[in-house]
């Protein structure tokens, strides 16, 4: 089991950049990886359902992207801090949501879909304004 945790999220003017962590988290003295998993990044606001933003599956080194990020975003692992970052740059109010890091297995026709995702983390907010 891993417990995803984000962090990085704040407030920024549009045009604006942030970069999102995700940290596989446990009880202490275990040692917690994301190895063998997919890890994706979605959004979310109010009354709507949540929205795919990024997957890095970490095998075949394919990464994925929702359309209303490409060009924009960038989702990339750190090794040595066991992490999966997103890079989000140009940022646009529409961005504004709670954004949230899960951790699963998915097939590679269902990576878009969170209901693939076995753990998720808290959430972290970001804010863009106009």
């Amino acid at each position: 089991q891993v417990q995803p945790a984000e962090s990085g999220g704040g407030v920024v003017q549009a045009g604006g950049s942030l970069r999102l962590s995700c940290t596989a988290s446990g009880h202490a003295g275990s040692a917690y990886t994301f190895s063998g998993y997919t890890v994706a990044w979605f959004r979310q606001v109010p009354g709507k359902e949540r929205e795919f933003v990024a997957a890095n599956p970490g095998t075949h080194g394919n990464v994925y992207y929702g359309e209303s990020v490409k060009g924009r975003f960038t989702i990339s692992k750190d090794g040595a801090k066991n992490a999966v970052n997103l890079q989000m740059n140009n940022l646009v109010p529409e961005d504004t949501a709670v954004y949230y890091c899960g951790a699963g297995r998915p097939k590679t026709s269902a990576i878009r879909d969170p209901q693939m995702y076995y753990y998720w983390g808290q959430g972290t907010q970001v804010t863009v304004s106009s």
